[in-house]
């Protein structure tokens, strides 16, 4: 069964830095590519960084700050968040690229603020 399980994030505050980690069990991971997904409050998920062979950034508001990454011998994602922004508050979720393809984790908040 595909699972996706987020984790690293918590209350920062501006300036600040944060971790993103995301698991991913069930599929053949090496194959894919893989992107993290914002939904602040009130708004739609949206795609902000992908990696396949080299990462994209989606949102321009992020490039710069944040560095997306993968392991594939351990089938995981990740993204390295600087110089946070309250404009980063929101939940965050790994998936494929740039089309999701497999069902949501729980997402992890990343809260930014003073």
């Amino acid at each position: 069964q595909e699972q996706l399980v987020e984790s690293g994030g918590g209350l920062v505050q501006p300036g600040g830095s944060l971790r993103l980690s995301c698991a991913a069990s069930g599929m053949i991971f090496s194959r894919r590519t893989w992107g993290w997904y914002r939904q602040g409050l009130g708004k739609q998920r949206e795609l902000i960084a992908y990696v396949g062979n080299i990462p994209i950034y989606v949102d321009s508001f992020v490039k710069g700050r944040f560095v997306i990454s993968r392991d594939n011998a351990k089938n995981m994602v990740y993204l390295e968040m600087s110089d946070l922004k309250p404009e980063d508050t929101g939940v965050y979720y790994c998936n494929t690229a740039p089309e999701w393809g497999i069902q949501w984790g729980q997402g992890t908040l990343v809260t930014v603020s003073s």
